[in-house]
């Protein structure tokens, strides 16, 4: 691989596969989104705004929703998944999250991405009408409460701190919504 040092070329060596497949995956999200949402029935127009949504969701929502390791990745797939199958219909929505992880370089990533995003694509379907009326950062708004509840709740998947993708714990509860003593030994 070569590199540019001030104006000049200089030969390096070839970065490590993982980080470079992650950049390539990076650089080439927009387009792939784009073809995904127009292979899937979407117009030029609806394919942009396909685009604009996955913008704003990673400009407005993610930020939101860090602070806990695994916390903004699976809240900012949820409502993703949920802002496109409300105002782009669920074939869209499907094709596009598949795009986005395809060449993913890490498979227990995308399997907790893959559980997060059908649980949005199912919120987003159930609640399509009302989220599609709203303008689109209100719908946002609404999504990463949603989102953040459903975290909170140990609804949404996360990989864990070791690797493993694990679902957010849950708290156990008895039959009045207190929490459960432990058992009599």
């Amino acid at each position: 691989m070569l590199a540019c040092h001030s104006g000049g070329v200089s030969p390096r060596a070839a970065p490590p596969a993982r980080p470079f497949r992650a950049a390539l995956h990076a650089a080439t999200g927009a387009p792939r989104l784009y073809r995904a949402a127009r292979h899937a029935g979407a117009g030029p127009v609806e394919a942009g705004r396909v685009l604009l949504t996955s913008a704003q969701v990673l400009l407005l929502v993610a930020p939101q929703a860090g602070g806990v390791p695994g916390r903004q990745n699976a809240v900012r797939h949820f409502v993703w998944q949920a802002a496109l199958t409300a105002r782009h219909g669920s074939m869209v929505a499907r094709a596009v999250a598949a795009a986005q992880e395809e060449g993913s370089v890490d498979p227990l990533d995308s399997a907790a991405d893959l559980r997060n995003n059908g649980l949005g694509q199912s919120y987003g379907a159930q609640h399509a009408s009302r989220l599609a009326a709203l303008p689109l950062r209100a719908a946002l708004r609404e999504l990463l409460e949603v989102g953040l509840a459903r975290w909170r709740a140990g609804d949404l998947a996360a990989t864990g701190r070791r690797g493993g993708a694990r679902a957010a714990r849950r708290p156990r509860r008895g039959s009045r919504g207190r929490a459960t003593p432990p058992a009599p030994s």
